[in-house]
């Protein structure tokens, strides 16, 4: 059976590469690109350097810095204006997540209107949307190079996950200087993140040869930079590989699919305004507890690549111990849990069937080695409350 996949046309990767993003813009014939970024990257200067490197390529760009944390279909408005005022014919994604999830719903509403929830799975978006260039400032969500966009609609809350090619950045500049300044908290989060992402991939039902190399990669990278990255930020080794780590698993998701993690971790962040990254690692040793025994060999594998299991070991006895040592990467990193987090536990509870339906409809869980049932699902979020 064959696999389709989908890439960038166009990666700029290592340090100083945004410098280029002029060129790169340039390159592809866009003149009037729309840079959406946040007021965090305003506020450091970063996008005004972004913002002279692209007028001194001749362009005529305009910035967007409203972007929000998650960003909401109400948090779309704006940007679609500013989007029409420019007559942008391309979209840069600049920052972390939330600035690139934005780009990519702006670039596709842009041109073809409605609400982003016409465009939510199942639907595969092919349509039209202005070309969209990934910067990214993080090393997580592997956004530069997939072909997804979650948006939470400002009305139920729900955090939805809109798929297609529509989504893809035709160009990505991937420069792992952009994030010598994240924070141990934010390392951790988007570095678990990464890790989900990987995992997800090559136990995930789509998986495929082509997504198994990359995920496997990533895997392997993470388990040896991570702990170093969130410990001393200043170690460059450690950001450089953890970035082209975290595009890596971003293409092995997007060209396989990601599970159950994903499935169970939108509600969370939708009704509890937890980062994705953080809201993942909550719950990826549960879901890895919960997953491993209808997939023994590919968590095995994982845990091969993680460094803590051997050819030797039998698939069991590795699979066991990828279980142990993601449980034990959340207590080095820090990773709360809900409760540490600040969560009311009678909310939490309330909200349970709620998360678990919303969790089903996604689809993510029916990607998952083990597909659950409601049940389970609200099992697993009891359990990790605490």
């Amino acid at each position: 059976m064959s696999a389709s996949i989908g890439l960038p046309r166009v990666m700029r990767i290592g340090g100083g590469a945004v410098a280029e993003i002029g060129s790169v813009v340039a390159s592809l014939g866009f003149s009037r690109p729309l840079v959406v970024t946040d007021n965090f990257l305003v506020c450091t200067g970063a996008a005004a350097t972004m913002m002279k490197a692209l007028e001194s390529a001749g362009l005529s760009p305009y910035l967007f810095d409203g972007t929000v944390p998650d960003p909401t279909t109400a948090s779309l408005e704006v940007g679609l204006a500013a989007l029409s005022a420019h007559e942008a014919d391309s979209v840069i994604g600049f920052g972390g997540g939330s600035p690139m999830d934005t780009a990519k719903a702006l670039a596709l509403l842009g041109l073809q209107g409605g609400h982003m929830s016409h465009y939510k799975a199942p639907r595969n978006n092919t349509g039209p949307a202005l070309p969209i260039i990934a910067v990214p400032t993080t090393a997580g969500s592997g956004s530069e190079a997939t072909q997804f966009t979650v948006i939470s609609d400002s009305v139920t809350e729900e955090k939805m996950l809109c798929p297609g090619l529509s989504f893809l950045p035709v160009a990505a500049v991937i420069d792992y200087e952009l994030t010598m300044t994240m924070p141990a908290r934010l390392t951790a989060d988007t570095g678990v993140d990464a890790l989900t992402h990987a995992i997800e991939a090559y136990v995930s039902k789509k998986a495929n040869p082509f997504s198994d190399s990359l995920a496997l990669v990533a895997i392997t990278t993470i388990g040896k930079v991570l702990r170093r990255a969130y410990l001393d930020g200043n170690d460059i080794q450690a950001r450089e590989q953890m970035m082209l780590a975290a595009t890596q698993a971003g293409i092995a998701f997007s060209n396989s699919s990601v599970a159950l993690v994903h499935g169970m971790s939108r509600p969370i962040g939708a009704h509890f305004h937890i980062a994705h990254g953080l809201s993942n690692a909550m719950l990826l040793p549960a879901v890895t507890a919960f997953s491993v025994h209808d997939a023994e060999s590919r968590y095995a594998d994982c845990a091969r690549a993680l460094g803590i299991a051997s050819v030797e070991d039998n698939d069991e006895v590795a699979s066991k111990r990828l279980v142990e040592e993601l449980a034990q990467l959340c207590r080095d990193v820090q990773v709360p849990t809900p409760k540490d987090y600040g969560i009311d536990s009678a909310k939490w509870q309330k909200l349970i069937p709620l998360m678990a339906e919303q969790a089903l409809a996604s689809g993510s869980p029916g990607n998952n080695p083990k597909v659950p049932t409601d049940a389970e699902i609200r099992d697993i979020y009891a359990q990790i409350y605490n």
